[in-house]
């Protein structure tokens, strides 16, 4: 059940880039909620305006001005979505006072400990974080086979390479995707995203000769979740772009975590791959542990 009560038609939006917020926006709107949109100079699409009741943009690194358009809007309940590159952090944006003792705070730089540190401000002030599933459940993919041709024995056990590698990436928070062929892992992701990722395996095979065009049955991109995910933000997502790599890198099959990443427009995504003629699978961790 969706966190928000029937009653309850107003919610607040932190948007970063991409269409996830997007999504989130118009299925909202079409749900009759007004949707206050936080977006951030150069980073959220202007598209989101026509989804929103009310959007203030602000510089990437300020948090006291959005907090005060979300309470003078009357939001208690926010959702975040979209990406914002976390290189950022290094350079490039001018945090407010708030974020600055923020930023003074934290362990160490890694997404999840910034986004965490970020939601307890917003509790702080009655604003509280909502999953970024919410309306959006259909998005999340059972396990198992969502199209093309159902990878054999020796290709799951590539994909468990995968799976293996991926995880344990995750869990450190360096990232979530990997690049398996011949189960050997190509490229990792780290702070360039998960497209970049793809796109330096694609490089790596070019670079050792490796000819023609069409997609490798034996080459895998695996996008898993967190062992902890913490479903209000830094979900896993994929979408056309990351097909597009994927075909450009001549990956045969994608496959992902079942029931923790979202597929931004699924129909379409679906339709794409097998126009590409790819795999698609969701997997959980009983494809790879029988005793489960």
């Amino acid at each position: 059940m969706s966190p928000l009560k029937k009653m309850d038609k107003i919610i607040g939006l932190i948007a970063g880039g991409g269409d996830f917020p997007l999504m989130f926006a118009k299925e909202a709107k079409e749900l009759g909620y007004g949707v206050f949109t936080v977006g951030f100079t150069g980073i959220t699409s202007k598209e989101i305006e026509q989804y929103s009741a009310e959007t203030a943009y602000f510089k990437l690194g300020q948090i006291s001005a959005p907090i005060d358009f979300f309470k003078r809007s009357g939001v208690t309940k926010v959702l975040m979505a979209g990406k914002a590159k976390h290189v950022s952090i290094f350079g490039g944006i001018m945090p407010d006072l708030r974020a600055a003792k923020l930023l003074l705070r934290l362990k160490d730089k890694k997404a999840s400990s910034i986004l965490g540190a970020l939601v307890e401000e917003l509790n702080k002030d009655g604003l509280e974080i909502i999953s970024s599933t919410t309306f959006l459940e259909r998005h999340l993919p059972e396990a198992g086979l969502l199209c093309g041709s159902r990878p054999g024995a020796d290709a799951m056990k590539n994909i468990g390479v995968g799976w293996k590698a991926a995880k344990a990436l995750a869990d450190l928070d360096i990232g979530l995707t990997v690049v398996v062929r011949d189960r050997a892992v190509i490229a990792v992701e780290a702070m360039e995203g998960t497209d970049e990722c793809i796109k330096r395996a694609g490089e790596v095979l070019r670079g050792r000769g490796v000819s023609g065009s069409g997609p490798l049955a034996d080459m895998a991109v695996v996008k898993v979740a967190r062992s902890k995910q913490d479903m209000r933000f830094d979900l896993p997502v994929v979408g056309t772009k990351t097909l597009d790599a994927a075909k450009a890198a001549r990956a045969g099959t994608l496959a992902i975590e079942a029931k923790k990443t979202l597929i931004i427009e699924k129909d379409l995504f679906l339709a794409k791959a097998r126009e590409y003629g790819m795999t698609v699978i969701a997997l959980d961790a009983a494809m790879f542990d029988p005793a489960r």
